[in-house]
């Protein structure tokens, strides 16, 4: 505090003193001005806290609330005092606000105590306000109630407000957020400092009941669990329902959920769940269980006859359209399988399957084996080599299960191979023999499998070869006599037109000649007559 006085020249010392409230001064501090010494006055609230300096500008160290005076600066000279005096004000920032003794949850439409804001330790006293969601509370008849209260600390002198709230709160308090702030002067002026926000949790009656089905499915199918929810919009939520089945007039009372393991076809149907005390409160809903049958007649492993008739028949049941597909041997089929006169081709292992598309998982399929069999059935084929030296001999069997083929030759030739089978494909394969007979030979070919043992037989002619060679042997002499006698005849002709050709040539002139002699002799002849 500085001394607001002129020093004086005359100037003999300079004094501080504080005035008591009736108004009596209790002097701190005392300074010469001519041995530059300062004393200080036995205060003990000031003990070892005052500092004076030459121009007579006190400091007061570690300032209290108690510091709150009018200080006065005393300038005295040979012939007058001097006093200038200095009021002095204390502020203490207060604690920031906090909200206490917090009501463990609020009910709507009852008018209850939400809590207590309270700030600590502030000089001069604070104001505290309430908010709700940003918005000042203000005293509301039998809606808002606002309660403040101050005290003091004796010793310190520092005050504590406490600002209580009632509240009677609406479901439109919901996660709304509740604050309070403290106002107080300081030096500069008016500040305020807010408190966290803080959420109540809101106890209200439920008013409407909701139901559902876990876990959330696009479809249900047979074999499912299902659990139905119940669920009230109050809080807290209802603990207990009443569920009702399909068909079943009476309740079942159970917690918020009810389970069905293993849910069937028959499940289908209407579900409702209501409060345990208001039954008219209740929500439903409509589950329906999918299924699908299939029956394939015949199936398992079925063994028929080649030739005979087998029908077949894949009957579908089911909730919804359902695809089926055929397949054999693991290839899908175009259409169902249909057999008037079995094949041995027609044997394989086939299924119809069958899938609801909407409904996840929901599938069945069933298979038949079917086993055509047949008895052994033998062709035998003769292929003679070009050469002639050889004959190939094939015998061809057909019949299941696959016959095992046996040959005999009876007869003795040269066997060029053995035997020479086929692969064995929808019920048919061949074995072959070449063979170079050197005399009449038979070939037997013997098929046998579960069903019967079949023979048949084919003779091989060894002169049949000799013939060939001898026809083949003729066949090129006749040829070359033929060429030789072409050419004779050739010859032959051309030697006789040479030949012919001279004789007509003579023949002329013989007959000229004999014009000439003829003329002769009948000109004798009438000289003879004359």
């Amino acid at each position: 505090m500085p001394c607001r006085l002129d020093v004086p020249q005359n100037l003999m010392f300079g004094k501080w003193k504080y005035e008591k409230p009736d108004g009596s001064p209790v002097f701190i501090a005392f300074r010469s001005s001519t041995k530059k010494s300062v004393q200080y006055d036995d205060v003990p609230e000031y003990k070892d806290r005052l500092s004076l300096s030459e121009n007579y500008t006190l400091s007061i160290a570690n300032a209290k609330i108690s510091d709150e005076k009018r200080f006065v600066c005393m300038l005295v000279t040979e012939d007058n005092v001097f006093e200038a005096p200095t009021l002095v004000k204390v502020f203490k920032q207060p604690s920031k606000p906090e909200i206490v003794n917090k009501a463990p949850f609020l009910e709507t439409d009852q008018l209850k105590k939400l809590g207590d804001c309270i700030s600590r330790d502030s000089y001069p006293d604070g104001n505290i306000t309430w908010y709700r969601n940003g918005k000042v509370l203000q005293p509301v008849e039998g809606e808002v109630a606002i309660l403040f209260k101050k005290e003091i600390d004796p010793g310190t002198q520092l005050y504590t407000v406490t600002s209580s709230l009632e509240y009677k709160t609406t479901r439109s308090d919901i996660q709304m957020p509740f604050t309070c702030s403290v106002t107080y002067y300081g030096p500069s002026g008016q500040k305020t400092i807010y408190s966290e926000q803080e959420i109540f949790d809101i106890y209200y009656p439920t008013e409407q009941v909701t139901i559902q089905v876990l876990p959330p499915k696009s479809a249900i199918k047979e074999g499912d669990n299902i659990t139905l929810q119940c669920l009230g919009n109050g809080n807290p939520p209802p603990e207990e329902f009443m569920f009702y089945l399909p068909g079943q007039p009476e309740g079942i009372r159970s917690s918020n959920t009810y389970t069905l393991t293993d849910v069937r076809r028959n499940a289908t149907g209407d579900y409702k769940c209501s409060l345990i005390d208001k039954r008219n409160m209740a929500a439903s809903t409509t589950i329906t269980v999918h299924f699908l049958d299939l029956s394939l007649n015949p199936s398992g492993e079925v063994t028929k006859q080649i030739g005979d008739t087998l029908p077949v028949s894949c009957t579908i049941s089911a909730s919804r359209n359902a695809t089926v597909v055929w397949m054999k041997d693991n290839i899908r089929l175009r259409s169902s399988p249909s057999f008037s006169s079995l094949h041995y081709q027609d044997a394989g292992n086939y299924v119809c399957e069958t899938a609801l598309q909407e409904v996840e998982g929901l599938k069945k399929r069933e298979s038949l084996t079917l086993i055509v069999e047949g008895k052994p059935q033998i062709k035998m084929t003769k292929k003679t080599d070009p050469s002639g030296l050889s004959k190939t001999i094939i015998c061809h069997v057909e019949g299941f299960p696959k016959p095992a083929i046996h040959w005999t030759i009876t007869g003795s030739g040269s066997v060029i191979n053995q035997t020479e089978e086929s692969p064995y494909i929808n019920g048919r394969y061949y074995s072959k023999i070449i063979i170079s007979p050197e005399e009449n030979v038979t070939l037997t070919c013997t098929a046998e499998n579960q069903l019967e043992r079949t023979v048949n037989s084919l003779n091989v002619s060894a002169n049949e070869n000799r013939e060939k060679v001898n026809d083949q042997a003729k066949l090129i002499v006749g040829i070359v006599v033929g060429l030789l006698l072409a050419a004779l005849v050739a010859g032959v002709v051309y030697w006789l037109y040479m030949k012919k050709s001279k004789t007509a040539s003579k023949h002329v002139n013989k007959d000229l000649g004999n014009m000439e002699e003829n003329k002769k002799l009948e000109e004798n002849n009438h000289k003879t007559e004359a």
